[in-house]
Order: structure tokens, then sequence, then C-alpha cells
């Protein structure tokens, strides 16, 4: 098995369009997203484009809005 340093070292090596790809993918892992089902992941999509609007329009939220707001965006 390959060390942790072998690893990035490969990584680098990769173009960067295969290196954003297994960014996602083991950023969907870490997060859990990869055992959403099409429609949920298409939920949470909506729901974070949504959120970068009101971001963009210049919303800005105290810590218990943005924690109502998460709730919200995530579908909780």
């Amino acid at each position: 098995m390959a060390t942790v340093q072998e690893i990035e070292r490969a990584i680098e090596r990769l173009p960067e369009t295969e290196r954003n790809a297994l960014e996602s993918r083991l950023l969907a892992r870490r997060c859990g997203l990869s055992s959403l089902n099409d429609e949920e992941q298409a939920e949470l999509l909506r729901s974070l484009d949504e959120a970068g609007r009101e971001i963009d329009e210049g919303r800005s939220y105290n810590t218990d809005e943005m924690r109502q707001a998460l709730r919200g965006w995530l579908g909780k």
C-alpha cells in the first residue's frame, strides 16, 4: 500500500480535471454526499444555489440567522 506522501505526489501529477474530479469524490465521501439519492443531491444543489444568490445579493446573517438559514438550505 502507498503512503500518504506517495499518493499526494501521484495526485500532483494528475491533469487538473482529474484532480478536481478526485477532490469532488473525496469531499462527497467525507461529507456523506455519496449516500444521497439523485433527488436529494438535486435538492441540496438547489439549496446551495439559493444560498449563493442570497449572499451575492448582499444578505448578511447573525449567528442564529445563519444556523436557521443553513437548516433551510439543507432541508432540515
